[in-house]
């Protein structure tokens, strides 16, 4: 008898299954960043030009916003197990409207503007975890990187096309751009408190898990992959802009960024499903590969070069940054949005890292008049720090009940999704064999 071969679902079929909430949730992971994406891009040029901060200061500011945006997501964790996903969501949003609202008010009075960058920034890093968690809920493993890939494309579309359409407004009219950004924030601020809470399991953590700490039941290789994963990338963020402006133009700096961009919202929602079936050490192996290929094509310093590296260094991170959070997921003990807090966490440390190392390094060569060196070895970093990563492999400790969440168990039916305070006597038993890890059944 003939064996029919196992059809794998495509993208489209794995996300057929998409309700109206979510269908909101992805509209505003693209209308974010679309207004982020307007003013922040630009703020090193405001800050100098309109408000006549020194270049020192510029550059100070916009480390430490850049620090608490991406490592400050382990307290937005935090925060969406103590008071839940969506109100959660809610509150981050309120507090980016007020921080863009900071922006227009300092054009009036300039000491604002730094306070107010920060507020965007901590808005910022409250709201990805439970934005990526209220996504994923209730959702079984299998589906899990159609859902993910398709918020990161979405996110990807708005980082692209917010500076094409801010752009000439920025220093012209600002205040103008200020106040439109304001307003996007707090209509999809409004539009936030109108969601259903996410599926009950996930919503909140169980009180066993309540009072421990803000790392327990981290999973060591993903967390130190990721980490290492935006430590290389960045170098490429960091540092392609001098690099590409000097040998090309800043206009073509911009065809690359928007290849980059489009390859992320076009290229990983179709991969999504071989990435999630990928083993971890292949998809590492091949995410690192992509990176190393790429800054040795980057050496070359020609218009090729650039838009070629700029190619294979994406494919690399759509591998490596989608993978790292399905890994975190599944080796993680812990609400979701603990778990994405934690690899914000990773992603900041390891920008962080490279921005004074990879700065360093790039003054270096600078002043040896041979800046395509600094590719070359941030190649060789590709290279040789990945094999570091098994001196850090491992299962995370088991929590109250022993287990990891390794995605076997029973899970919620996507359209439930109540309040947490809506609990049924189920719930006020506590934990059952199955749900020992805090979320109600199996998540």
């Amino acid at each position: 008898m003939a064996k029919h071969p196992v059809r794998v679902a495509g993208p489209r079929a794995r996300l057929g299954a998409l309700d109206g909430p979510l269908r909101f949730l992805l509209l505003s992971s693209f209308l974010i960043p679309l207004g982020s994406f307007m003013v922040l891009p630009f703020m090193s040029v405001f800050l100098h030009e309109r408000l006549g901060l020194g270049l020192g200061a510029v550059g100070a500011v916009l480390a430490a916003a850049s620090l608490v945006q991406f490592s400050g997501g382990i307290a937005g964790g935090a925060l969406a197990d103590r008071i839940g996903l969506r109100r959660t969501m809610v509150w981050a949003l309120a507090v980016r409207t007020a921080g863009f609202a900071g922006l227009l008010a300092a054009l009036r009075w300039p000491p604002l503007a730094v306070g107010a960058l920060v507020l965007t920034c901590c808005g910022a890093a409250l709201y990805l975890p439970a934005n990526k968690a209220y996504l994923v809920a209730g959702v079984d493993e299998e589906r899990r990187p159609a859902f993910l890939s398709a918020g990161n494309a979405a996110l990807n579309a708005g980082m692209a096309v917010g500076p094409l359409v801010a752009g000439p407004f920025v220093l012209s009219s600002p205040g103008w751009l200020f106040a439109t950004v304001t307003a996007l924030f707090a209509a999809v601020a409004a539009g936030h408190a109108l969601l259903p809470a996410a599926a009950r399991g996930a919503e909140t953590t169980g009180a066993g898990e309540r009072g421990q700490g803000l790392l327990t039941g981290l999973a060591p290789l993903p967390f130190a992959a990721n980490a290492l994963a935006f430590y290389l990338y960045f170098h490429f963020q960091h540092y392609l802009a001098v690099y590409a402006v000097e040998r090309a133009s800043g206009a073509f700096y911009s065809l690359v960024l928007l290849v980059c961009f489009a390859l992320v919202v076009v290229v990983q929602p179709l991969a999504s499903g071989l990435i999630g079936r990928m083993p971890y050490p292949v998809a590492l192996a091949v995410g690192f590969a992509g990176l190393a290929a790429g800054m040795a094509v980057l050496a070359a310093g020609t218009r090729p070069a650039l838009l070629a590296g700029g190619a294979l260094i994406t494919a690399g991170d759509i591998v490596l940054f989608l993978k790292n959070d399905l890994e975190a997921l599944r080796r993680s003990t812990g609400s979701d949005a603990a778990v994405f807090g934690r690899q914000r966490l990773a992603a900041g440390l390891g920008a962080c890292a490279s921005g004074l190392l990879g700065g360093q390094l790039y003054g270096l060569v600078e002043q040896a008049g041979h800046t395509g060196w600094f590719w070359l070895l941030a190649a060789a970093q590709c290279l040789l720090l990945p094999p570091l990563l098994l001196a850090v492999r491992g299962e995370p400790r088991p929590d109250s009940g022993g287990h990891a969440r390794g995605g076997t168990g029973h899970r919620d039916h996507p359209g439930t999704r109540g309040d947490p305070g809506d609990r049924d006597d189920r719930d006020d038993r506590g934990a059952t064999a199955d749900d020992t890890d805090g979320r109600v059944p199996g998540r």
